[in-house]
């Protein structure tokens, strides 16, 4: 039993412990491998279809009341609203509609978005006014993780991937009765884009799965266009059912703050190297090959090191994935890949790409990283570069939980591209702050060991033990290839073994849910460390 909260514990086949019931949740199965979903039947989904309004012809969609389109969108105490995060720090939308629900007295909703940036600490406020008494997201920082953390919310947190997301929103698993999705340029039929209007986010991959399946669909736009939208609609009208026009969605200078930059830290210069000399070891960087990295300095210095080459071998590749930084957009331009596929811009650089080029191709994040449909572009990714804060001897990955075990993360599409990529490379500096990156065990598994190919650091590669062929490669090339062990023990020689965390291992705050919805992880309720 688990302390006051009576939740039966079983172990998954990573050896944590997860609940098979919780309160207000539902009914779990534990983790046993990434594609065990393949080995059985996935049945449709017994659940209530979008019901079909049809709409009045010619009726005009455009409303600034908040309060009037929130009654028409037949909200009640209980149900699930839904946001995306293309907006990210600069996001007004969030914020603005919450408050307005908490004014007209709303109660015990729960809070779907596809992600909390760093900005709204605010959301902390609406648990404890009861305006939010469930999320549902990727991840939780700040204000919001630490009261998580600390055990303010009553039924534990559930948190997915991208792709576990769109698939839990497709197969019903997270039903959306109301999705309030931001839109930076949209007319007065609600067809909407993120390419244009003082607020250009780019591509809103993660907007279209809420659009086609909630309930009730309200696209909040603080510009309108004439009709018909031009020259780019990325939700189209007749998944719309009100357009609500306020004051602003958005602080643009928070949402793009220019092209990101490749780092000139040497630490990563060095990381970066070294994962760019075990790509080019594996033998994947050929003809058609496809591509993903992050928007961080390091991983962009990666992307640097692809490039040159490619320039030098004469490569064309097939086509680059995810979330876009200008630098992916430039290697297309220039001609290094044949196509991008958009889920998410990250940089100002990449917010007007689409419109001028074909090649640049928005997807939503079911096409990215579902892995319950037929194709998500994820499963044919040859290469994918990414971040942690946390690695443990198994090659299990942390990106949720800090060293002091709170909630300072999100999930993203780490484990959906790790487990669909042939090379999974995880870049990250040996410690920081003098806390070892390597940890005998990480406090929360958000991304399995099994799918991760390589964990690449300043002072060496460390290879998983499943990847034979790897190894071999590598160390044909004279590549300074560790054992991850071996690398733990020499970090620590610097910085000595940190304390860990203490837990109240009697109160899950949250649970890690793998793409296939099976639960590879609890979170618990972080203790307070004493005064001495």
């Amino acid at each position: 039993m688990n302390g006051g909260q009576n939740l039966k514990m079983v172990k998954n086949s990573l050896g944590r412990d997860i609940p098979v019931e919780i309160p207000g949740l539902g009914k779990f199965e534990p983790y046993t491998s990434p594609f065990a979903y393949l080995e059985r039947p996935i049945f449709a989904p017994a659940r209530e279809r979008r019901p079909i309004r049809p709409g009045t012809p010619r009726r005009d969609k455009v409303t600034d009341d908040i309060k009037k389109a929130v009654e028409r969108s037949g909200l009640e105490n209980g149900m699930t609203i839904s946001f995306h995060h293309h907006l990210r720090n600069g996001d007004a939308v969030i914020p603005t509609i919450l408050k307005a629900l908490s004014e007209m007295g709303f109660k015990d909703l729960s809070l779907a978005p596809s992600s909390l940036p760093d900005s709204h600490d605010m959301v902390a406020d609406f648990f404890r006014n009861g305006l939010v008494s469930r999320l549902f997201s990727s991840g939780a920082r700040g204000a919001v993780g630490k009261a998580i953390s600390s055990g303010e919310l009553d039924v534990p947190v559930l948190l997915r991937s991208h792709g576990g997301r769109a698939r839990a929103v497709e197969q019903g698993d997270l039903p959306i009765d109301v999705a309030f999705l931001a839109a930076p340029l949209c007319d007065k039929y609600g067809n909407m884009t993120g390419s244009g209007g003082r607020s250009a986010c780019g591509s809103l991959g993660y907007a279209q799965v809420d659009a086609r399946h909630a309930r009730h669909v309200i696209a909040v736009t603080d510009e309108l266009a004439d009709y018909p939208l031009r020259p780019r609609i990325s939700v189209p009208q007749y998944l719309v059912d009100q357009v609500l026009l306020v004051d602003s969605i958005g602080d643009p200078a928070k949402i793009a703050t220019g092209a990101a930059r490749i780092s000139r830290n040497p630490v990563d210069l060095r990381i970066a190297r070294n994962a760019f000399d075990l790509i080019a070891a594996s033998g994947l960087l050929t003809d058609g090959c496809s591509f993903q990295v992050g928007a961080g300095g390091a991983s962009l210095a990666v992307a640097a090191c692809v490039k040159d080459y490619m320039a030098e071998k004469h490569i064309k590749g097939g086509f680059g994935l995810g979330g876009m930084s200008g630098y992916m957009i430039e290697m297309l331009e220039q001609g290094y890949f044949q196509a991008m596929f958009d889920v998410q811009s990250f940089d100002s650089a990449v917010t007007n790409s689409m419109t001028r080029n074909a090649n640049h191709m928005e997807i939503d994040v079911s096409c990215y990283a579902n892995p319950f449909n037929k194709g998500c572009v994820a499963h044919n990714l040859d290469i994918v570069v990414l971040a942690a804060l946390d690695v443990d001897a198994d090659f299990n990955v942390d990106i949720q939980t800090g060293h002091d075990g709170v909630l300072r993360g999100a999930i993203g599409g780490h484990p959906d591209t790790a487990a669909g990529a042939k090379l999974s490379i995880i870049v990250a500096p040996s410690f920081r702050g003098g806390v070892p990156t390597v940890k005998e065990s990480v406090t929360t598994v958000c991304t399995p060991g099994e799918t991760v190919d390589a964990l690449v650091t300043e002072r060496g590669i460390c290879i998983n033990p499943r990847r034979e062929d790897l190894i071999k490669s590598a160390r044909a090339a004279r590549l300074p290839v560790k054992d991850i062990r071996a690398l733990k023990a020499e970090v620590e020689n610097l910085t000595g073994v940190p304390d860990s965390p203490e837990f109240d291992r009697s109160r899950v705050v949250a649970v890690v849910e793998n793409r296939d919805g099976t639960l590879l992880d609890s979170v618990y309720k972080v203790r307070e460390r004493k005064k001495r």
